[in-house]
């Protein structure tokens, strides 16, 4: 590597005991043999009632929807009925014969603009952003999908009763769960951010104002909604009672959602995007999500410079240079051409062309490797695209005994979404709008620019970076993983990935280990966490890089195959809880 010196440029213990119990225990057929089963979640409460549903003889979708369901009132924050996702599954022993060979699916269930959004919808008249806007309050929303999502999945690979799925949510809502310091702080925070965001009065702290640590937090509300949803399913979050709230408050206050548009929704069941890596399959989120284009990207990108790096990797060793440099630096080189990619090509398909296929071919990707530079920094300013012949949020990951897999990231946006709560329902909106290009060039809270293909208009999903993702080898399940964490998703995926295929690294280890993270823009600057060493710092910026520290990046749950072994890890970053276990299987 060539230096150019002038260039200086709590987790909140919680006792068992403590832990609502269920109405009636749930009852296990007798076991015909022992399986291994596997779960990472964000958060105890998720993980014991997966862990519970599949013991019950439930599926990893089963298992999936009754979590999903139970983070909505436990991880208020991100687990959501107001907010929506994506879900990329492995189900080999759940397919009809009409199924492709690989046994993967992908189902998008991400918010869509209300059919009243428009392209410039927050600009003011003289064509400029009005601050905030698409953020917070009633006009940050877009339709929620995750009931629907949930619905589909269950309606298409679920076996337990939905009732049945829901009620370990009903219960904590209605008889509490016990707040941990994390939660008590995010919602501080969050309080003191919205107050000067909106001149609308906002209703977050009649319910989440007395959020406190060490006490049990109950939800009424939102536990007779649950109970609805139990009962009627997807209808009654879009055509029911809880429709009728939804779209009540709305309208009340000048937002955009209207009977019509939660009548329309749909989730969709789309191509997930398959990448040929190292002997693998990787399968992950496509359009209107980056993240499975833009992993394929980075793993492949780093595959074809492979030489190029050993051979700056021997230099530094030879010049007492950390390697640590090298491989940041390489890094960012990397990921600027792949968020360039991702402001040009990506958005919703059923809006756009994207052009998937060619942006993950190795004729494409060579064609982009030829400017990366292993010895000085790119100019981010002259990053463009290629030439074609376009932080809060929860994920968890679930293997069952059969092999089928979830690898499920789902969100509001920011954390606590917009701010709004549905009187009467007791769950927050998402703030998805965000995630639309405002304006183009224009970046939205993540600090992600966009262009004119996630430029907002009726009914179209906004692009996303979640990623949830599932690696598959010799047609065989080896890793489920995902994380939370805005443009950061993306990264944080490619380099867990990286730890345990290449670096040999444990589950625990893979997730826990530094990351650092480039987009384009800011130029010049590399985010890291949790810490880089003094030498590595002082090489980076030698090279004329800015650092960041960042407070918080991704909170990665992984299950992964590792010499013969299933491990289970979640990230130290977050509260979650793993685990790998035997269940009994049952005819």
């Amino acid at each position: 590597m060539r230096f150019r010196p002038h260039r200086y440029l709590s987790f909140f213990v919680i006792s068992l005991c403590s832990w609502p119990l269920f109405a009636e225990p749930i009852k296990v057929a007798e076991p015909k043999s022992t399986q291994m089963a596997a779960v990472a979640m964000p958060d105890l409460y998720s993980a014991k009632v997966a862990k519970q549903i599949l013991f019950a003889g439930g599926n990893a979708v089963d298992a999936a929807v009754a979590a999903g369901f139970v983070l909505a009132v436990t991880y208020p924050e991100a687990g959501n009925l107001g907010g929506g996702g994506f879900m990329t599954l492995y189900t080999p022993t759940l397919q009809s014969d009409d199924t492709d060979t690989l046994a993967v699916q992908f189902l998008d269930y991400r918010e869509k603009a209300p059919k009243a959004a428009f392209r410039d919808l927050y600009l003011d008249q003289d064509k400029q952003v009005i601050p905030y806007r698409s953020l917070v309050g009633y006009q940050a929303s877009g339709v929620p999908g995750t009931v629907m999502g949930f619905w589909q999945a269950h309606q298409r690979f679920g076996s337990l009763p939905w009732q049945q799925l829901l009620q370990p949510a009903i219960e904590y809502a209605e008889q509490g769960f016990r707040v941990s310091q994390a939660i008590e702080d995010r919602a501080k925070w969050f309080q003191g951010w919205i107050v000067d965001k909106t001149t609308m009065p906002l209703n977050f702290m009649d319910y989440f104002g007395s959020l406190k640590a060490n006490t049990l937090f109950k939800q009424p509300e939102l536990a007779l909604t649950l109970e609805r949803i139990a009962k009627q399913g997807a209808s009654d979050f879009y055509q029911g009672k809880t429709a009728q709230l939804l779209v009540d408050e709305m309208q009340a206050h000048n937002g955009l959602i209207t009977l019509d548009d939660l009548n329309r929704y749909q989730a969709k069941w789309r191509e997930p995007v398959v990448g040929e890596w190292l002997g693998r399959q990787v399968v992950s989120a496509p359009p209107p999500s980056s993240g499975g284009v833009a992993i394929v990207q980075l793993l492949k990108l780093k595959q074809l410079l492979a030489p190029q790096l050993q051979v700056a990797l021997a230099q530094a060793k030879k010049d007492g240079i950390p390697e640590q440099v090298v491989k940041t630096h390489f890094y960012a080189e990397l990921e600027k051409r792949v968020y360039a990619d991702r402001a040009h090509f990506l958005g919703d398909p059923d809006f756009i062309k994207v052009p998937i296929k060619t942006l993950i071919s190795s004729d494409y990707l060579k064609q982009r490797s030829q400017s990366i530079l292993l010895d000085d920094i790119s100019d981010s300013e002259k990053v463009r695209h290629g030439k074609l012949e376009s932080p809060e949020t929860t994920h968890f990951s679930i293997m069952d005994g059969q092999g089928n897999a979830v690898s499920n990231t789902y969100t509001l946006n920011m954390p606590f979404g917009s701010g709004v709560v549905i009187p009467g329902a007791g769950f927050l909106m998402n703030d998805e709008m965000d995630d639309f290009s405002k304006k183009p060039g224009v970046a939205n809270v993540f600090g992600v620019v966009g262009g004119k293909a996630n430029e907002i208009a009726p009914e179209k999903r906004m692009l996303s970076s979640m990623s949830p993702t599932i690696l598959l080898k010799d047609g065989q399940l080896e890793m489920v993983v995902g994380t939370p964490g805005g443009s950061t998703i993306i990264t944080s995926v490619f380099q867990t990935i990286v730890n345990v295929v290449e670096e040999g690294m444990s589950a625990q280890q893979a997730v826990d280990a530094t990351r650092v993270h480039h987009q384009l823009l800011p130029v010049n600057q590399i985010a890291y966490n949790p810490e880089l060493p003094e030498d590595v710092k002082d090489g980076l910026q030698m090279m004329g890089y800015h650092l960041k520290k960042n407070n918080y990046m991704g909170d990665v749950q992984i299950i992964t195959h590792i010499n013969g072994q299933w491990q289970a890890a979640s990230d130290k970053r977050g509260v979650g809880v793993s685990d790998v276990f035997e269940v009994k299987s049952r005819e």
